[in-house]
């Protein structure tokens, strides 16, 4: 059975008693393996210049070689599979490297180890695994996610693909449409999710499903603004015969299973989202010092300095929060670590995205070059926003997530036990699973983080004793108590990654210590200013002016169009 992730017993009610962050083990030579795979990579691309592949459009075949001789494809995989065996925080230790030289390239093995294969890895059966694990480590099997199609994106419980048992129960027909589909025309092997019961959204199954199979037709590759070499297709299952035996799980788990594996592809896109932070780092430093302006290098000025800045100390924060939703799955892989790992996923792309802009706009008129790296880098990062899950459903979605939590709690009891419970959960005093502070700058971050906890649960418990289960529709709330929640897993996670550097390294430089809490402190402001901001329970103006301006926008271009009605959203 699943454990309780961290944030869902702070915001549920509180942690159970005993409840330990997992303490790391770390092994050396895994630690030394991981070294040597990202210097034979960084040796076997240097042939490969990223604009390069971009021109060819595919990995050529001799890249593809050395990618599957170095292990690429199998490194969360089983030794006895045939793979390196990496635990979970060093694979995304290798993730981050590989985002910083080729993001397209890096998307490859990522997509097949975070999300295509790990439904094999994390459900399949022992014979499920002797079949398919050797062929994915080896990379003969490059594996896909199939769950999104045209009609369907974040709304996967009502994906329209269906699978119906055969008359003589030994197969499963599968018939169905999905769409942008990573690894789609390099896969040999998918995991596809469709209905069981057409009357019971939600009730799927998860299946495995070879390429190769009659019924399945993969489209061409979609041509994308970036992710050239990336393959992005359609696929269609006309009647696919799917054996029983290649069915995930039990029948119905479908839609549990998929949101089990997103949980781990968002962690590879914060671990990627840090890559590209540091890449811009590296890239804003070196301009900064050697561009002069008005006699001075462009470093001395302030606005250039913020940017770097922030970047760092966002950086680090994105860094902390994937390395500690790493460790929770480490101590148990199904853990219910949806909302941390949304929040990895929100807020890596995001400051990614926002540090990939300012290191193109740091860099001046020759940033806009197309010869130079950041115009590639952008196309490549702008999709991290989308997939898996936009921005805008990240936004919402940890609130909407504990109110069917609360709702429930809400519901079972009697009228006196629910004014119990609200009391007690509106007094509650959150308990953080780490030991007092010395240092002056953890107990602050340690004290905003209570805030935005108790902050969290309180604008959520006013939203649903107001609106109830309609409060999904109360959007601009939503965010608000998002951005609680980030304040706090942000900052418990910087600490934790502190506290944690502090113990394994001994005696650290204290230059490097008091780097380390400088950037706590800097992270610590940014979250009381989110806190401050979020902290209402009414739509400030703004958002109170968005409906009618809306609505204005939409008659305006009705008017202009010469359009009869409004938009049917409208009408």
């Amino acid at each position: 059975m699943a454990t309780f992730g961290l944030l869902e017993q702070l915001y549920t009610g509180g942690l159970e008693p005993g409840y330990r962050l997992p303490d790391p083990a770390v092994d050396p030579a895994k630690e030394r393996r991981v070294d040597r795979l990202l210097a034979e990579y960084r040796e076997l691309i240097k042939d490969y210049p990223p604009r390069e592949l971009e021109r060819l459009g595919e990995p050529p075949a001799a890249l593809w070689k050395g990618l599957k001789e170095l292990g690429l494809f199998g490194m969360l995989i089983a030794e006895e599979y045939g793979g390196l065996g990496l635990s979970l925080t060093q694979y995304l230790r290798v993730v981050e490297q590989l985002s910083q030289d080729d993001l397209a390239l890096a998307l490859i093995p990522l997509a097949h180890l975070s999300i295509g294969v790990k439904g094999i890895l994390l459900f399949g059966s022992d014979e499920q695994k002797r079949r398919y694990l050797p062929k994915a480590a080896s990379g003969e099997m490059i594996f896909a996610f199939a769950l999104t199609e045209p009609r369907v994106g974040s709304d996967a419980q009502h994906i329209e693909t269906r699978a119906e048992l055969a008359n003589d129960g030994s197969s499963y027909l599968l018939t169905g449409q999905k769409t942008y589909i990573t690894n789609a025309n390099y896969a040999g092997g998918m995991t596809v999710f469709a209905q069981l019961d057409p009357q019971r959204p939600g009730s799927m199954g998860a299946f495995i499903v070879e390429t190769g199979w009659e019924g399945v037709k993969i489209g061409k590759d979609m041509p994308k603004m970036g992710l050239a070499i990336s393959s992005t297709a359609a696929v269609q299952l006309k009647g696919v015969r799917v054996p029983v035996e290649n069915l995930l799980g039990r029948p119905g788990d479908g839609f549990k299973i998929a949101m089990t594996i997103l949980n781990y592809g968002r962690l590879g896109l914060g671990a990627g989202a840090h890559g590209g932070m540091r890449r811009s780092v590296s890239d804003m430093v070196a301009r900064a010092g050697s561009r002069i302006q008005f006699g001075s290098p462009i470093a001395k000025f302030d606005l250039v300095q913020e940017k770097i800045a922030r970047t760092w100390a966002m950086g680090f924060a994105v860094g902390a929060m994937t390395e500690l939703t790493a460790r929770i799955l480490e101590s148990d892989p199904l853990a219910n670590v949806a909302i941390e790992s949304s929040h990895c996923k929100l807020f890596g792309t995001e400051r990614s995205w926002q540090a990939i802009y300012d290191a193109l706009q740091l860099a001046g008129g020759s940033g806009y070059i197309a010869t130079q790296p950041y115009e590639k880098r952008m196309r490549d990062a702008r999709v991290a926003t989308v997939f898996e899950g936009t921005s805008e459903i990240h936004s919402i979605y940890p609130p909407t997530f504990v109110a069917r939590e609360l709702g429930r709690e809400l519901k079972d009891r009697g009228p006196f036990k629910r004014l119990g419970f609200i009391a007690g959960y509106w007094l509650a005093s959150p308990r953080l699973p780490m030991a007092p502070a010395r240092e002056p700058e953890i107990r602050e971050a340690l004290a905003a983080t209570r805030r935005a906890i108790r902050g969290f649960r309180r604008l959520l418990l006013r939203g649903l004793i107001r609106y109830g289960s309609s409060i999904a529709k109360h959007e601009f709330l939503l965010r608000r108590i998002t951005s609680l929640s980030l304040a706090a897993y942000s900052l418990v996670s910087a600490v934790v990654k502190i506290e944690r550097e502090r113990s394994s390294r001994g005696a650290a430089s204290s230059a490097e210590a008091a780097e380390r809490l400088r950037i706590l402190r800097y992270l610590t402001v940014e979250a009381r200013a989110a806190i401050a901001e979020s902290l209402r329970f009414d739509d400030p103006p703004r958002e109170r002016l968005t409906g009618t301006l809306f609505a204005d926008a939409a008659a305006h271009e009705a008017r202009s169009t010469g359009s009869p009605t409004l938009h049917p959203v409208l009408s």
